[in-house]
């Protein structure tokens, strides 16, 4: 707990997220999405101590760092002045929600290495300039922006807005990157850093235990912090802290049909159960070990077999929903592979307002088919998810536009199928279920 005056705060960053808001009641909010944690003297991250830096100065720690979840705090970020607070804030809280780190391990992974000093160069000019236009807060000293980065490294000159508008940093990072295959730097590389020279590292590496997210998972927090940066802009105009559209944008990388087929394995696979009534084969081997007249009498141990019951999926189908046909038959042909591969029958209800019509299928058979007319009216998924409950699935997939109430909340895990044009972002009255954007 930070003391400040009379008022206790949770964190250092407190008065910083509140000037935020004050000024950028929108986008300001973006913090609140954050976690925060106060560091003590010389950590960086609660389970470890010291800091690397950008350049060859002496070690340093940014006022803020983030590992994409988490605000860091060091004491020294208590003394700043509260718009310069202000600026280390909505610096970090820009990598969050712009998907840095996690944006970092998804090309570690697909080229093998990254240079994470580049990296985090590259991002914080991103940054820098997307913050430029605000004149109420005070933006971290000593940090290249964009169009000093693409001048001095690049040899390259653009308007600060028209070149946040063509850069990511995925692209950024690549044509920065000259490095030859022993790691050594190219021209471009070596300018870099020393653009960045005594500059403290920002982005940290993904914490010891922290769990990657799923791809499912970092497709949605993708489209979820996109939404958060342009509902902010939307409502904050011109103080907005992203006033123009960011090439940078996070975006959902990964195809709705991986998504997809990672939700029904999960949920459909068939699961391994202890069975009390025959022993396990470690049990058959020791008591073979120590034979019938051995001393004591060794504790029984249950085998092992596959589920009996045979997991289940009803897809519920909107007929009043904006949902193309070209669409709706891809999203058919992935059911129907998937309900082949794991075996399991499935059920399709279709309907509005009230269920249509009702239709069940052995395991990777059927389609869609002819559904019945699509209706002008409205959509409630109350009537739906109950008749999708009477069969006792194991998940239900909703394909539909969300514009509906769900007042029925199922015992089983629900993920809405919607469609990317005209969706809304939360399925309204229904505040369970995972969202799954269907790009055309």
């Amino acid at each position: 707990m930070t003391r400040c005056g009379a008022i206790e705060l949770e964190h250092r960053g407190v008065r910083a997220v509140q000037h935020l808001i004050e000024h950028a009641p929108g986008s300001g909010a973006l913090a609140l999405w954050a976690a925060h944690h106060d560091l003590a003297e010389g950590q960086t991250r609660p389970e470890d101590a010291g800091s690397g830096t950008l350049g060859d100065q002496p070690p340093q720690v940014a006022a803020v760092t983030t590992d994409g979840h988490t605000l860091f705090y060091t004491p020294g970020f208590a003394e700043l002045a509260l718009r310069e607070q202000a600026g280390w804030v909505a610096h970090a809280v820009l990598h969050v929600a712009l998907r840095h780190v996690s944006r970092r391990e998804a090309l570690r992974a697909r080229v093998g290495q990254v240079d994470a000093q580049l990296w985090n160069l590259c991002a914080d000019a991103l940054v820098q300039s997307a913050l430029a236009h605000l004149r109420w807060l005070d933006r971290p000293a000593g940090v290249a922006d964009l169009p000093t980065l693409l001048d001095q490294v690049l040899e390259r000159t653009e308007p600060e807005e028209a070149a946040l508008a063509r850069w990511d940093v995925e692209r950024l990072y690549a044509a920065c990157d000259d490095r030859d295959s022993q790691g050594r730097d190219g021209k471009r590389a070596a300018r870099l850093r020393r653009l960045g020279q005594g500059q403290a590292a920002d982005l940290l590496e993904r914490g010891a235990g922290q769990q990657a997210p799923r791809p499912e998972q970092e497709a949605q927090l993708a489209h979820d912090w996109c939404e958060r940066l342009l509902r902010g802009q939307a409502d904050d105009g011109a103080q907005a802290l992203v006033r123009v559209l960011l090439a940078d944008l996070p975006r959902t990388r990964t195809p709705w049909e991986h998504v997809l087929r990672a939700h029904l394995g999960r949920a459909l696979s068939r699961r391994v159960a202890l069975n009390w009534s025959r022993p396990s084969r470690s049990w058959l081997a020791n008591r073979g070990r120590v034979g019938a007249g051995g001393a004591g009498r060794m504790p029984w141990e249950p085998g092992t077999t596959a589920s009996r019951r045979v997991p289940r999926l009803v897809v519920v189908v909107d007929v009043s929903g904006s949902i193309e046909e070209a669409l709706l038959a891809r999203f058919a042909r992935e059911i129907v592979a998937l309900t082949r591969r794991l075996e399991a029958p499935w059920t399709l209800v279709v309907g509005d307002d009230a269920v249509r019509s009702v239709r069940h299928f052995e395991p990777g058979r059927g389609d869609f088919g002819q559904l019945p007319a699509r209706g002008g009216g409205g959509t409630d998924f109350t009537p739906l998810l109950q008749e999708a409950q009477r069969h006792r699935p194991d998940l239900i997939v909703v394909l539909t536009d969300l514009d509906g109430p769900a007042r029925e909340r199922p015992r089983c895990p629900v993920l809405w199928a919607v469609p990317a044009m005209g969706a809304l972002p939360l399925p309204p009255r229904a505040s369970f279920g995972q969202v799954l954007r269907l790009q055309a």
